[in-house]
């Protein structure tokens, strides 16, 4: 009970001192510590949002164009562009699109396997959201006047047009009848600037084969922009019946299979399993990051920015509020005295002042906050902060804000800008009632 009235009388101390402290000299530094909060707060907020909407959008392109899985071929020769087939008549196609969660082990860790199943982010039962064929195959361009190297993506009819519809931006998708394999390509605009091509027009590709060459027409049915510039100026969509017809291979073998999976937080627990319970021993199953560890890594260096930023910010607060904090000390002198005549205790008093500074960061935080949270929203909606494309794949500054975040940068800088506070407050220890009480 003693304890509560305690608080209480601290807490109102300090509230009191915080209203008359408006109308006193060092309200100007108040009112500095508390703008500082509030930028440190904003830029930690909007720093946090930008680069997780930075790392979420660039690894959704990359998996929209890839998938999450891929399965191929074990052969050690086989290399990405040089593909060994497989056949499509396997027991997991297309069945894994009905795998569910009830499907996998009882056991946290099923036997061979170091990838625990965690915690799942999505409510959906079903694990694969889709599955695809696929294979690729390397050629040149020729058109009148220019050479172009390019790599042809096979698609069959159970390609999923979601992603590339999104950036098509001329001309239409791929249409496959069950005839004969379509003559139509869909190139980037990358590819069509700088050869001159547009919807409609032919083009020649020329491919090596078994040490011959062989040239293929096709007419340009649509023109996408991702925005990965490295896709971009490698890629094109063709019906995959063409690549097989180039490689000599039958109806039914492709180079792989693309599998999208509904939870990425356990990709690679599905991939593990995919492999140890479905696949056969001629067939691989690896996850995209595995496949292109390069951009992935570049991605995860993000987070490096991201923990330097905060720690700048926070130090800078920290700063900030110490500065303050003594500078309320000092201004306060003759009331600790009195406070420790009458039998305060030191560290009663120090509470004082450290209730007092939560509400001075408390204030900032909500400035920051209104700020941080204001400017990402305006970004969302009017995207006026732009980005050159060609270096990091986005036209316009990505933000986005997760709950979990906001109320870690809030408790993360009052929690600890607090504790720091806790050794210049050591400082009114320090102070003899006498002395204090004869300050002026």
């Amino acid at each position: 009970m003693l304890f509560f009235v305690a608080v209480k009388v601290e807490y109102f101390i300090a509230s009191r001192v915080a209203a008359s402290g408006q109308q006193s000299f060092s309200r100007v530094i108040i009112r500095l510590a508390v703008i500082a909060i509030a930028l440190c707060t904003a830029v930690m907020i909007l720093a946090t949002a930008l680069i997780t909407g930075f790392k979420h959008q660039i690894s959704e392109k990359i998996f929209g164009f890839w998938g999450h899985i891929h399965i191929t071929s074990n052969d050690i020769n086989g290399t990405m562009l040089e593909q060994v087939p497989i056949s499509t008549k396997q027991d997991f196609y297309p069945k894994l699109q009905n795998l569910k969660k009830k499907d996998l082990p009882s056991s946290p860790e099923y036997p061979g396997s170091l990838l625990p199943f965690g915690k799942w982010k999505t409510s959906e039962e079903n694990l694969i959201r889709h599955i695809q064929v696929f294979a690729l195959k390397p050629g040149i361009i020729k058109t009148k006047n220019e050479l172009e190297g390019i790599v042809l993506k096979g698609v069959g009819r159970d390609f999923d047009w979601a992603f590339m519809q999104q950036y098509l931006k001329e001309g239409q998708r791929l249409t496959l009848p069950d005839s004969a394999a379509s003559p139509d390509i869909l190139i980037s605009r990358q590819t069509a600037q700088r050869l001159g091509l547009k919807t409609g027009d032919k083009l020649i590709v020329h491919f090596v084969q078994k040490g011959k060459q062989l040239r293929r027409a096709f007419r340009v049915k649509g023109i996408f922009k991702t925005g990965l510039e490295e896709y971009d100026k490698q890629f094109a969509l063709v019906d995959i019946r063409k690549i097989q017809q180039l490689q000599g291979w039958a109806p039914d073998q492709v180079g792989g299979f693309e599998i999208f999976v509904n939870d990425l937080s356990q990709l690679e627990a599905i991939a593990d399993f995919i492999y140890r319970k479905w696949l056969p021993p001629d067939l691989y199953a690896e996850t995209i990051q595995e496949k292109f560890p390069q951009i992935f890594e570049w991605l995860s260096l993000q987070d490096i920015n991201e923990v330097v930023i905060l720690s700048l910010m926070l130090t800078v607060g920290i700063i900030n509020m110490i500065t303050a904090l003594l500078i309320l000390i000092l201004e306060r002198t003759r009331m600790i005295g009195i406070l420790k005549a009458m039998g305060s205790t030191d560290w009663s008093i120090r509470k004082v002042f450290l209730y007092y500074a939560a509400h001075i960061i408390t204030k900032g935080l909500f400035w920051g906050n209104l700020i941080g949270v204001g400017l990402g929203w305006l970004q969302q909606k009017f995207g006026f902060v732009k980005l050159s494309e060609e270096s990091y794949y986005l036209a316009t500054a990505p933000i986005e804000f997760h709950l979990s975040a906001l109320l870690g940068i809030n408790l993360l800088s009052l929690i600890v800008t607090l504790l720091f506070l806790i050794i210049p407050s050591y400082l009114i220890t320090r102070i003899s009632p006498v002395q204090a009480i004869r300050f002026d």
